[in-house]
């Protein structure tokens, strides 16, 4: 009787440990979902934010008072949207390379200026130039580089700032490029003001909220007449 009952008070001690664990590991599971919740409604929202900066950006570049309108040479502008702070930043697209107008070799200056080594420049700006030969569509995407020979996911990143497709240009205009670009292709440093940035410009819009969760937007936009009676812009490129 007596060793019944003690593989009876086993069975219910096992029995409690084993609904000890699955009750701690819903618990953990449920917590983590709550947290996964959090995170999705947040970054949400922050995105929302991020775009209503590139709204505001927009705006701000069609402002009928010259004076306000803002600079397209990369400039940070800070601002507050509901809860969230704002880092805009807006680059004209003539600032950049244009890599279905730019020679082999400005385009290889610029990857050795991002770190490539020689012979990886030589190899991606030789593959850029076999993608653009005779008889091949242009460039239409910045992520059409990923397919090219020798390219590497960090030079990648680096060329996203500083190259186009939208501008046709052979040289960048020195007034809105990088100091990478302009050390690079031994551009002259020129002041902005005065100077046309083109209906084309890239806009980084990073919103923080005050939990600490951030989200960025990047995109590149084509500004339209204000008077056009349609949306004062169109999305060319839109990353998050």
């Amino acid at each position: 009787m007596n060793r019944q009952r003690g593989m009876a008070l086993l069975l219910v001690l096992w029995a409690l440990a084993l609904l000890t664990l699955l009750l701690g590991a819903l618990v953990v599971e449920v917590r983590q979902q709550v947290a996964l919740g959090f995170w999705q409604r947040e970054h949400t929202r922050a995105t929302l934010a991020a775009e209503a900066g590139m709204n505001l950006a927009v705006r701000a570049l069609s402002d009928p008072a010259a004076n306000r309108r803002w600079i397209t040479d990369g400039r940070t502008q800070t601002l507050r949207f509901d809860d969230a702070s704002l880092q805009v930043s807006v680059r004209s697209e003539r600032g950049k390379l244009d890599l279905n107008a730019a020679s082999a070799t400005d385009v290889s200056r610029l990857l050795t200026a991002l770190g490539a080594s020689p012979t990886q420049a030589r190899t991606v700006a030789a593959a850029l130039d076999q993608r653009r030969a005779v008889g091949q569509p242009p460039l239409r995407a910045l992520e059409e580089l990923r397919d090219l020979a020798g390219m590497s996911a960090p030079l990648y990143e680096g060329l996203l700032d500083q190259v186009t497709v939208w501008s046709g240009m052979a040289l960048p205009d020195p007034a809105f490029a990088t100091g990478v670009l302009r050390r690079a292709l031994h551009l002259p440093d020129i002041q902005p003001l005065g100077v046309d940035a083109g209906p084309i410009v890239g806009i980084r819009s990073q919103a923080y909220l005050p939990d600490g969760i951030t989200a960025v937007v990047d995109s590149t936009v084509l500004l339209l007449p204000m008077d056009s009676g349609t949306r004062p812009f169109r999305v060319v490129r839109y990353n998050e």
